[in-house]
């Protein structure tokens, strides 16, 4: 018997979300300066950030526009209780960074009438893409070989993977590990 992709990963993030066994690959903040997140190559980060996705408007989004600035990539589905758990804290922590070199930016892998209401109903103030389930071919490559969700990768200003985390955020954590990044040109 095969199972539905999509219950799979709904599957994957309910005991991720529920039993507590995400786990965190992160980069450590030290005085030497914050090194990245361990075993994620340049060209996993920069296939990440070579996606070009359609927004809930239909208009072609290319996760490279951003480069300048700390990304936040959070990968999620409307389907998935912890991603839902998780968006408020994530646009809290948007909202709270208002005009500093920070975007937020959900890789929603399920329909496009499903995000978008999604998005009405939480007013999530960040762009929120359509993916399909094989963006999530990329997890891997940042740590996450069972392709859970949430997954988010969080992006410093040159390019690199620094916070990796499979499971849920919250604002708090998301704040902490963002902070540091939104000066560090280095």
């Amino acid at each position: 018997m095969t199972m539905n992709r999509y219950l799979q990963y709904a599957l994957i993030a309910a005991v991720a979300g529920i039993a507590g066994t995400a786990g965190y690959f992160t980069s450590q903040v030290g005085d030497a300066g914050i090194s990245p997140a361990p075993a994620v190559s340049a060209a996993t980060t920069d296939a990440l950030l070579a996606l070009t996705l359609p927004d809930t408007d239909g208009n072609m989004q290319p996760l490279a526009q951003w480069r300048d600035k700390v990304i936040v990539a959070n990968f999620w589905a409307t389907w998935c209780p912890p991603c839902r758990r998780e968006i408020p804290d994530f646009s809290a922590a948007s909202r709270a960074f208002g005009d500093l070199p920070v975007q937020f930016v959900g890789l929603s892998i399920d329909s496009l009438d499903k995000v978008k209401a999604f998005q009405a109903e939480f007013d999530v103030p960040y762009p929120l893409l359509i993916a399909s389930a094989d963006v999530l071919a990329l997890a891997p490559g940042f740590g996450n070989a069972a392709q859970g969700l949430p997954f988010t990768v969080i992006i410093d200003r040159k390019g690199v993977a620094r916070h990796i985390k499979v499971g849920t955020l919250n604002q708090d954590e998301l704040e902490r590990r963002i902070r540091p990044l939104i000066d560090d040109k280095s």
